[in-house]
């Protein structure tokens, strides 16, 4: 086995760390990664004879919704969702995510798909883990340009989903919803914090125990290379190949 890990099997083991404790999760179009780490997860529970449902809307053969994306948020509202992936073109301080377009809203500089469900699923799924591979001052911002989604809410709105972890190619960030501020909990290896602030366009604690993101053991990168790769590839080919070569 080539021992050289690559960066975006650091980053599906990171992921996988964090759906431990999950019974379902569900992951949307264009996400790769954070498939292959739903995937992982789900083979390292089923060892420990504990099972995880993972539906990934982009696969045929992951995915047993037959109403497309209206079943996904049917499940969701009824709380039969613990983990969902987000991302946007911009997200900030305060976990707010822009899937629209960056300059002042109307007149945008440069248009995207658009917000599509995810203010609701922002609300009602317990762990939104948002995921940018990007990390820098212009996906990471201050203030997003419009808000798709937003991370924090009144505290008198009724609002069992949001934000928890934020993770970049050169940083795991967790939210805490109090301060409504990320923290710094972990770095790629061969950055450091003070790089991170510099790259980060917002402001943001750091953990007292921040550490370096750990490679995944010879375990986990069999089960991901020889059983999750060929999967993967049934839902997104070209990452597959360009991985690891299926």
């Amino acid at each position: 086995m080539n021992k050289e890990i690559k960066r975006e099997e650091l980053l599906i083991s990171q992921l996988a760390d964090l759906l431990v404790h999950d019974k379902h999760v569900a992951v949307g179009a264009a996400s790769p990664i954070p498939g292959a780490a739903a995937l992982l997860a789900k083979e390292e529970a089923k060892a420990k004879n504990r099972r995880l449902r993972v539906t990934i809307l982009h696969s045929n053969k992951y995915n047993n919704f037959t109403d497309g994306a209206r079943e996904l948020f049917d499940c969701a509202a009824q709380g039969r969702i613990d983990t969902f992936f987000l991302g946007g073109v911009q997200i900030d301080a305060q976990a707010n995510i822009n899937l629209v377009g960056t300059g002042e809203y109307p007149k945008v500089i440069k248009r995207f798909p658009g917000s599509f469900g995810s203010a609701l699923m922002y609300f009602v799924v317990p762990q939104i883990i948002l995921f940018r591979e990007e990390h820098s001052p212009r996906t990471l911002v201050n203030k997003v340009d419009f808000i798709s989604a937003p991370g924090v809410s009144d505290e008198k709105i009724y609002r069992p989903g949001g934000p928890k972890y934020l993770l970049t190619n050169r940083a795991l960030f967790k939210f805490n919803k109090d301060l409504k501020k990320f923290s710094l909990l972990k770095l790629n290896q061969n950055e450091t914090t003070e790089g991170i602030e510099k790259l980060t366009g917002f402001k943001f604690d750091v953990n007292k125990r921040v550490s370096v993101m750990s490679d995944p053991d010879i375990s986990r990168l069999k089960i991901l290379r020889n059983k999750i790769a060929p999967m993967v590839s049934e839902f997104y080919p070209e990452f597959a190949d360009r991985i690891w070569g299926i």
